[in-house]
């Protein structure tokens, strides 16, 4: 989800930054974002994917760090600043977060078909030459599971994402969280 840091990603203000959680606090008075809203934010509705749905959930579940059923003030400002201006490895960690649906650690089999199938699906929206997902599920697994236990731990996530250029491409989001926030303030005025 927007794991690389770009020079072609334009710069957020500090003022637009205190403009978002002004809006944050507005929208959410009780200072808890629910998933209906976090949905909602990131326009996911009835005519979102189940894809799309179980990712935005994901996400959400990793901003939800103290693991209540909401994303609170705190919370949806780490999650802001990881996104908005964290490092690569930082942003690798995280998406590893996301991914690790069972929380155990590690990725197995099932979770990288499960994730890459997401993000195929969001990416190419149904392209048929994006590849089969089974095939690209062993290439990443051929390329990243170093010690063949077939499970992907943070380490080799990371290495992985970091060497092969590929490897970043099948696990990365092309949303453009900058473009995206700059969008919600223009949206605002």
């Amino acid at each position: 989800m927007g794991q690389e840091n770009s020079s072609t990603d334009k710069e957020v203000t500090l003022q637009q930054m205190q403009d978002l959680y002004r809006k944050f606090a507005s929208e959410c008075p009780s200072g808890k974002l629910h998933l209906h809203e976090f949905k909602r934010i990131f326009g996911v509705n009835s005519n979102s994917t189940e894809e799309e749905s179980a990712y935005t959930e994901n996400v959400f579940q990793s901003f939800d760090t103290n693991k209540d059923g909401n994303i609170d003030f705190m919370e949806y400002v780490a999650g802001l600043h990881l996104v908005l201006r964290g490092k690569l490895e930082d942003k690798l960690r995280w998406s590893f977060k996301v991914y690790d649906r069972d929380g155990n650690g590690s990725l197995d089999r099932q979770e990288v078909r499960h994730l890459v199938k997401i993000i195929n699906k969001i990416k190419r929206h149904n392209d048929p030459t994006a590849g089969n997902i089974d095939d690209i599920c062993d290439r990443l697994f051929d390329l990243v599971d170093k010690n063949n236990d077939n499970q992907i731990s943070l380490e080799e996530f990371i290495e992985g994402a970091e060497k092969d250029p590929w490897v970043m491409e099948q696990l990365k989001l092309d949303i453009g969280p900058c473009d995206w926030f700059l969008e919600q303030q223009e949206k605002k005025t």
